[in-house]
């Protein structure tokens, strides 16, 4: 297996991404290999910082940077060289198994679109982000931020996309799948979600346990939670709130715990030809490293070749 990483993605690069590799390490087998994407003299004047003589991180020499406020598209046609730019070519060439990046976000999803590309059939690849749950596991959500506005056929793909995610990853057959809404009767909420419940109830691919509400987001009542990536987006980056706020007054316990973004170390493009992690722009070393757990998880589960079986079969 290999592993390509930006190395000069994240609000801490490069130093927080690879001491997360080498924080990760040990958690590899011989034969899985970081390929560490940036420039070669600074990767290696802090991999010899840290006295690194091993062989399991290999530089793949990029000298340009994608910064986290350009426009995505025109950065990675001006900024070819660019460590995404680098990263993308070598998950299309198959030199490598996944690529992840703390960086630009609309840099990454524009490159997964425009290079490994969209599995055909697929409306919108989405972004699924994970949710604690107060009985210890954990359900996916999707979309959180890849797609504002979406159609109900849309939201309907999500359902399938996180439901192959989910078995795939978890050995969970049959994963509850609910819709986000303002109140647990189908004729709720807006066109938008009433339109989507009438097409998931008559989805006899997945298991549609109805809507959910916001009281019901961290409940463990669903493993699959479906909605737009607008709503998807604020009520993540609310949840992950409370382990900031539970922490500046001095508390915890295992489910906020569970909150810290840090935990999960990443978030995987669901729907293209190729496995992409997108990780949080502030992710720290232990984040970096969860990360590349993450990237294992997903190459190893082969979601990706489920979700092109499933499609195809339609």
């Amino acid at each position: 297996m290999k592993i390509a990483v930006d190395v000069m993605g994240g609000d801490f690069a490069p130093k927080a991404v690879l001491e997360g590799i080498l924080l990760a390490l040990p958690s590899l087998s011989n034969n899985e290999i970081i390929l560490a994407v940036g420039p070669q003299d600074t990767i290696q004047s802090i991999l010899d910082e840290h006295q690194y003589v091993g062989t399991q991180i290999q530089i793949i020499h990029a000298d340009q940077v994608i910064e986290m406020g350009e426009h995505p598209t025109r950065a990675l046609s001006q900024k070819p060289n660019s460590s995404i730019g680098i990263g993308f070519g070598l998950l299309k060439e198959g030199k490598a198994d996944v690529f992840a990046s703390a960086g630009n976000t609309g840099a990454m999803m524009v490159g997964s679109l425009f290079s490994v590309k969209t599995i055909e059939g697929i409306q919108r690849p989405a972004i699924a982000g994970f949710v604690p749950q107060t009985d210890g596991k954990y359900a996916v959500m999707l979309d959180i931020g890849a797609n504002a506005d979406c159609k109900p056929e849309m939201l309907e793909q999500f359902a399938l996309l996180g439901s192959v995610y989910f078995e795939a990853t978890t050995g969970i057959k049959s994963p509850r799948v609910g819709l986000i809404n303002i109140g647990e009767e189908e004729q709720k909420g807006s066109i938008l979600a009433q339109a989507t419940h009438a097409l998931l109830k008559a989805n006899t691919s997945i298991n549609f346990i109805g809507n959910i509400e916001g009281k019901d987001f961290f409940k463990g009542k669903a493993d699959v939670i479906v909605t737009d990536g607008f709503t998807g987006n604020i009520m993540l980056k609310m949840g992950e709130s409370i382990y900031n706020i539970m922490k500046d007054q001095g508390m915890t316990n295992e489910f906020v715990e569970n909150t810290n973004y840090e935990k999960y170390g990443g978030s995987p493009i669901i729907g293209i030809n190729g496995n992409v992690i997108i990780a949080h722009g502030a992710s720290s070393p232990i984040a970096i490293k969860n990360m590349i757990g993450l990237c294992k998880s997903v190459v190893e589960s082969k979601v990706c070749e489920k979700i092109k079986g499933i499609i195809e079969n339609k």
